[in-house]
């Protein structure tokens, strides 16, 4: 599959960068997502670095004959209205486990995001694994994965550490791009 989808990327005109985290447990975020087409994108990207990874996804796309595919490409169904415990019991799948690389996308959506959400961040200080950044680079047509760093108890540093990485890499739709910041705190 490693071959093949190195294949695919080169003949539609995409490269591949990989910075290896050195570590078979992290939570991988993947951004920009701004399109629907980052999916099967990050898929080929994903097997082309021979890089098994998990990534949370609504419960809805788990539903009929789809939820078996889903599953199989390694996703994981959240309720997002009932994820409450989520940080929680994402720690403890990584307690529990050798190898596990999360791939989420912060902003949440594909839409115009104002800010990020930080659960990917709350998620890897709980489980006290690191994050590791993955892009999507529409003008460049390039994906990649590098920057991992463990998070520190200063949210506001780590974010901006995120944005300077990915400062300059575009998604297919530009438009739907957020800022780089985590949500304000609830007061």
């Amino acid at each position: 599959m490693k071959s093949l989808s190195r294949r695919v990327l080169r003949a539609l005109g995409w490269t591949v960068h990989m910075d290896d985290p050195l570590t078979h447990r992290y939570v991988l975020i993947v951004a920009p997502h701004t399109s629907n087409w980052d999916f099967p994108l990050g898929l080929l990207a994903a097997w082309a670095l021979d890089l098994k990874a998990n990534w949370m996804g609504k419960h809805s796309l788990f539903r009929g004959p789809l939820g078996p595919v889903m599953r199989a490409l390694g996703g994981i169904p959240v309720d997002r209205d009932a994820a409450s415990d989520l940080v929680q019991q994402m720690a403890d799948r990584f307690a529990a486990s050798d190898h596990l690389v999360l791939g989420m996308a912060p902003e949440g959506t594909r839409s115009h995001a104002e800010h990020w959400k930080s659960g990917f961040w709350r998620i890897a200080r709980a489980a006290q694994v690191p994050i590791a950044m993955a892009y999507l680079d529409y003008d460049r047509r390039e994906v990649g994965l590098g920057g991992a760093f463990m998070p520190s108890d200063d949210r506001d540093a780590d974010f901006a550490r995120i944005a300077a990485f990915y400062d300059g890499r575009v998604g297919l739709k530009p438009e739907n791009q957020g800022t780089i910041q985590a949500r304000p705190p609830l007061a």
